[in-house]
C-alpha cells in the first residue's frame, strides 16, 4: 500500500517538476495565447531554439503540451485549457503569498486603481454597448487564436502609426497576455501621452476564461 501511495505522489510531482522553471512557466503563458512553433516560442521567450526545445520536451513529457507537424515545423499547443487554468491559479497563489511579486507587479500597472469601479462583467457589458473600446495589443495571430469579446486587434508595434483609428471620446481598455505582460502597459502609456482616456486591464485570455467569462475564437 505504501508503494502505491508513493507512486501516486510521484505522478503528481511530475507536474510540479515540469512547472518548476521560470522559462517553462513563460512558455506556458505564451501557449495560452495559441499554438506556436518552437522558433516563435524561442524568440518570444528570449532563449535559443535548442533551450526552448528542451523546455518544451519537459512540458510534453508531463502531458502539459502537445505537438503537431506543419511541414518542416513542429507546432506546440497546450494539452487542454486546464493547463492554462493551472498557470492562472499558480500565478494568483504566488501573487497572494509573495510580497516580492506584489511589489514587482505594482511597477507594471501604474494605474491599477483606475479600473476598480469596473469589474470584468461591467467591462464586457460596456464593450458590447460601445461605451468602451477594448484593445488587444498582442500580435495579430494571437488575437485570431482567441480574444476577449468585442475586442479590437491593434498590435503594439502598429499602435503609434494607427492612433487616428482610435476615437478620443471613448475610454480605451488595453490588454495583452496577462499580468506579467508589458505590452498593455506600453500601450496605455502611449495613449495617455496622446490625450486618450486609457486603462490597463491585467487580464489576458487565460485569466478571462478562468473566471468563467466568454472568449471569442
Amino acid at each position: 500500500m505504501r508503494e502505491l501511495k508513493n507512486h501516486l505522489y510521484e505522478q503528481v510531482a511530475r507536474i510540479g517538476k515540469a512547472v518548476a522553471s521560470p522559462k517553462r512557466l513563460e512558455l506556458i503563458e505564451l501557449l495560452c495565447q495559441g499554438e506556436k512553433t518552437v522558433e516563435v516560442l524561442a524568440a518570444q521567450a528570449g532563449i535559443s531554439v535548442k533551450l526552448a526545445s528542451a523546455h518544451l520536451k519537459e512540458l510534453r513529457e508531463a502531458r502539459l503540451a502537445e505537438t503537431r507537424k506543419d511541414g518542416k515545423y513542429v507546432v506546440y499547443r497546450l494539452a487542454s485549457t486546464g493547463v492554462a487554468d493551472l498557470w492562472v491559479t499558480l500565478r494568483a497563489a504566488a501573487e497572494e503569498r509573495l510580497v516580492e511579486l506584489q511589489v514587482a507587479l505594482a511597477t507594471i500597472v501604474e494605474h491599477g486603481d483606475d479600473l476598480k469601479g469596473f469589474d470584468r462583467v461591467a467591462i464586457l457589458r460596456k464593450a458590447k454597448a460601445g461605451e468602451v473600446l477594448v484593445l488587444d495589443v498582442r500580435p495579430a495571430d494571437e488575437f485570431t487564436a482567441a480574444h476577449l469579446p468585442h475586442a479590437r486587434s491593434l498590435p503594439l508595434g502598429e499602435l503609434k502609426k494607427r492612433l487616428a483609428e482610435i476615437p478620443k471620446d471613448m475610454p480605451v481598455v488595453a490588454y495583452c497576455r496577462g499580468p506579467f505582460c508589458l505590452m498593455a502597459k506600453d500601450a496605455v502609456e502611449l495613449l495617455r501621452s496622446k490625450g486618450y482616456h486609457a486603462f490597463h486591464l491585467t487580464d489576458g485570455v487565460a485569466e478571462w476564461r478562468a473566471h468563467g467569462l466568454p472568449i471569442e475564437i
